[in-house]
Protein backbone atom coordinates (compact mmCIF):
# COMPACT_ATOMS: atom_id res chain seq x y z
CA UNK A 1 0.00 0.00 0.00
CA UNK A 2 1.29 3.46 -0.60
CA UNK A 3 0.01 6.22 1.25
CA UNK A 4 1.63 9.90 0.48
CA UNK A 5 0.85 12.62 2.35
CA UNK A 6 0.80 16.06 0.94
CA UNK A 7 2.90 17.90 3.71
CA UNK A 8 5.38 14.92 3.30
CA UNK A 9 6.25 15.91 -0.56
CA UNK A 10 8.98 17.62 -1.08
CA UNK A 11 8.05 21.36 -2.04
CA UNK A 12 8.93 22.48 -5.28
CA UNK A 13 9.07 26.39 -6.87
CA UNK A 14 8.84 25.84 -10.70
CA UNK A 15 10.16 28.79 -12.95
CA UNK A 16 6.84 30.24 -13.59
CA UNK A 17 6.45 30.70 -9.71
CA UNK A 18 3.91 27.49 -9.41
CA UNK A 19 4.36 25.69 -6.24
CA UNK A 20 4.11 21.79 -6.48
CA UNK A 21 4.07 18.96 -4.84
CA UNK A 22 4.30 15.91 -6.44
CA UNK A 23 2.57 12.89 -4.59
CA UNK A 24 2.72 10.41 -7.05
CA UNK A 25 4.88 9.99 -9.94
CA UNK A 26 5.27 6.55 -12.62
CA UNK A 27 9.12 8.19 -12.75
CA UNK A 28 10.26 8.49 -9.48
CA UNK A 29 8.14 5.68 -7.57
CA UNK A 30 7.99 2.18 -8.04
CA UNK A 31 4.16 2.44 -9.08
CA UNK A 32 2.06 1.00 -12.46
CA UNK A 33 0.68 4.35 -13.20
CA UNK A 34 0.12 6.14 -16.65
CA UNK A 35 -0.22 9.73 -14.96
CA UNK A 36 1.23 11.84 -12.17
CA UNK A 37 -0.59 13.61 -9.49
CA UNK A 38 0.69 16.62 -8.08
CA UNK A 39 -0.67 19.31 -6.07
CA UNK A 40 -0.20 22.79 -7.52
CA UNK A 41 -0.77 26.42 -5.92
CA UNK A 42 -0.22 29.18 -9.16
CA UNK A 43 -0.41 32.70 -7.57
CA UNK A 44 -3.34 35.18 -8.32
CA UNK A 45 -2.67 36.29 -12.10
CA UNK A 46 -0.07 34.10 -13.12
CA UNK A 47 0.32 31.26 -16.02
CA UNK A 48 2.20 28.01 -16.20
CA UNK A 49 4.91 27.61 -18.85
CA UNK A 50 3.58 25.67 -21.28
CA UNK A 51 5.36 22.12 -21.35
CA UNK A 52 5.07 18.92 -22.01
CA UNK A 53 5.57 15.62 -20.36
CA UNK A 54 5.83 12.07 -21.78
CA UNK A 55 3.28 10.47 -18.82
CA UNK A 56 -0.46 11.67 -18.88
CA UNK A 57 -1.71 13.90 -15.95
CA UNK A 58 -4.54 15.39 -14.47
CA UNK A 59 -5.62 18.01 -12.88
CA UNK A 60 -8.31 18.47 -10.28
CA UNK A 61 -8.83 22.15 -9.27
CA UNK A 62 -9.62 22.66 -5.53
CA UNK A 63 -9.79 26.49 -5.73
CA UNK A 64 -9.86 29.28 -7.95
CA UNK A 65 -10.63 29.96 -11.47
CA UNK A 66 -8.81 29.90 -14.38
CA UNK A 67 -8.36 29.27 -18.40
CA UNK A 68 -6.69 25.56 -19.04
CA UNK A 69 -4.53 25.41 -22.15
CA UNK A 70 -3.47 21.76 -23.90
CA UNK A 71 -2.92 21.95 -27.55
CA UNK A 72 -4.94 24.74 -29.10
CA UNK A 73 -7.95 23.94 -27.03
CA UNK A 74 -8.49 26.39 -24.18
CA UNK A 75 -11.41 26.20 -21.56
CA UNK A 76 -12.52 27.86 -18.65
CA UNK A 77 -11.56 25.53 -15.21
CA UNK A 78 -13.18 26.08 -11.30
CA UNK A 79 -13.57 23.95 -8.43
CA UNK A 80 -14.67 21.16 -9.07
CA UNK A 81 -13.60 20.31 -12.53
CA UNK A 82 -11.00 17.28 -13.46
CA UNK A 83 -8.39 17.65 -16.71
CA UNK A 84 -7.00 15.20 -18.08
CA UNK A 85 -3.70 16.27 -19.99
CA UNK A 86 -2.48 13.47 -22.59
CA UNK A 87 1.10 12.43 -22.92
CA UNK A 88 3.39 14.74 -25.08
CA UNK A 89 0.29 17.40 -25.28
CA UNK A 90 1.25 20.83 -24.49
Amino acid sequence: MLIQKLNDCEEIIAGDGTVLRELLHPDKQDINLRYSLAHAILPVGKISIPHSLKTSEVYYIISGVGEMSIDSEVCRVEPGDAVYIPPNAI
